[in-house]
């Protein structure tokens, strides 16, 4: 790897051990790190450094916490972020999934576990699969166009991230047939997900806000209860 395809990490803790620790860890793995004390600090850094391409971001710190830093960062960028909250505590990895974070890790965490993830996410920002369809006209709501990463439902076009995205890829292009929670983070997030249902749930929701009718009574993607999902068989 050289020096122009290193990748470049942005931590942000304000426990100056932890920020030297991991930064330390990650370059070892050969990632270029800055840091950040704080919120303000990180959206400084961000806003002058085009370059950051992730942030590992803590939830609990001074002046700006990590829940208002990671809703000003979504408000200007798509920069990838993984969000460290206090093991058990799932309200806080909801919140942060909620407000746009693509990851969490709960302290304490290993280098390693925190490289996995890091090298994990960027796997699937780069992986592509080819379209089984160019569009899929699911009626006169839904329209799906793999083609050109294109959603219109009611006629509106609909914004979806890039994880929303590839979830609903393997759900279209297997309409019909129940995935399992493990199939599904396995496909869309890795293998090194299996068991994480809480990813897969949130971003089910995420879609069903933007694409159903009336997402409390869900007519395209439908639950499994304690098994999975399915997308409405389209043979029918």
């Amino acid at each position: 790897m050289t020096a122009a395809d290193r990748r470049t990490i942005l931590v942000v803790d304000d426990e100056p051990r932890i920020v030297q620790f991991t930064a330390m860890n990650l370059e070892v793995e050969g990632f270029n790190v800055a840091t950040a004390g704080n919120g303000r600090e990180a959206l400084d850094r961000l806003n002058a450094d085009t370059a950051i391409d992730l942030v590992v971001l803590d939830v609990m710190m001074p002046e700006m916490d990590g829940f208002e830093t990671l809703r000003r960062i979504r408000a200007q960028s798509s920069v990838p972020v993984i969000f460290v909250t206090v093991r058990g505590d799932e309200a806080d990895r909801v919140a942060g999934l909620d407000l746009g974070a693509d990851d969490y890790l709960t302290k304490p965490f290993s280098p390693r576990e925190l490289v996995s993830r890091i090298r994990a996410l960027f796997r699937r920002i780069e992986a592509t699969e080819p379209p089984p369809l160019q569009e899929v006209a699911v009626d006169d709501w839904l329209t799906i166009n793999f083609d050109r990463s294109m959603v219109f439902a009611d006629g509106k076009e609909m914004h979806l991230r890039p994880t929303e995205y590839r979830l609903l890829y393997q759900l279209v292009n297997n309409a019909g047939q129940l995935l399992s929670h493990d199939t599904l983070l396995e496909r869309v997030w890795g293998p090194e997900y299996r068991g994480e249902h809480q990813y897969v749930r949130t971003y089910v929701t995420y879609l069903r806000q933007k694409l159903e009718r009336d997402p409390r009574n869900p007519e395209y993607i439908l639950s499994e209860r304690g098994l999975g999902y399915r997308f409405k068989d389209l043979e029918n």
